[in-house]
């Protein structure tokens, strides 16, 4: 797999954008839209969007933000689009271009696929599913039903009961949609999986098996 690299990218309309990327050795997929955690584009970001390459994915991180805090919810859809852009410049087409998000980035992209058509989208953890877990990002609750883009949300529930309970709610309105969509619920996992490797596993194989199955 070639080197990761960290650029700006600078549109003709005036769009900018400083991206991490890595490019598949072999034939190219897709492309990826990879939404990091609040603050910056962390080591997991940076293992994820080399992981989804070593797929043989086109996979590339827009760094959102500079400082730890939250992701405003216009800076993601701008973000987003800018790193479409970028992905579409590089020979992705339309209907293979999709997001994956993890902790607050899996928040942001369930909101990008329900504000966007792509052909798929997947959340690993995230907050906010009953009340906002940023300014400008919605309650996940209430956007769910809107989903354009087909979604896979998987959340740990930390054997908090509220906290499950939020999850099959938000299972029952993603249902709504008129895309495909599945929750997964890991009873008693941590909302990233850091300490059950054998749930990381799980949920990075249902990751690729969704974008394998929307993205084709």
């Amino acid at each position: 797999m070639r080197q990761m690299l960290t650029q700006d990218y600078e549109r003709a309309d005036g769009r900018a954008l400083r991206i991490t990327f890595a490019e598949p050795e072999s034939a190219q997929r897709g492309g990826l839209v990879v939404l990091h955690e609040a603050g910056a584009v962390t080591d997991t970001a940076r293992v994820l969007v080399n992981s989804l390459a070593a797929e043989g994915w086109l996979a590339v991180a827009p760094h959102i933000g500079s400082a730890p805090g939250p992701l405003a919810g216009a800076d993601v859809l701008k973000a987003t689009d800018t790193t479409l852009a970028w992905l579409v410049d590089h020979g992705v087409r339309g209907d293979l271009l999709g997001v994956v998000g993890f902790d607050l980035g899996g928040t942001a992209a369930l909101v990008v696929a329900a504000r966007r058509m792509l052909g798929a989208a997947v959340s690993v953890g995230g907050y906010g599913i009953s009340t906002p877990a940023s300014d400008g990002l919605p309650a996940l609750v209430d956007v769910a039903a809107e989903l354009a883009s087909p979604w896979l949300g998987m959340y740990g529930d930390d054997g908090d009961e509220l906290l499950e309970s939020e999850v099959e709610r938000l299972r029952e309105v993603a249902a709504k949609a008129e895309v495909a969509t599945n929750v997964v619920r890991y009873p008693g996992a941590r909302h990233r999986f850091d300490e059950d490797p054998e749930v990381a596993e799980d949920a990075w194989q249902r990751t690729l098996a969704w974008f394998d199955a929307h993205l084709r």
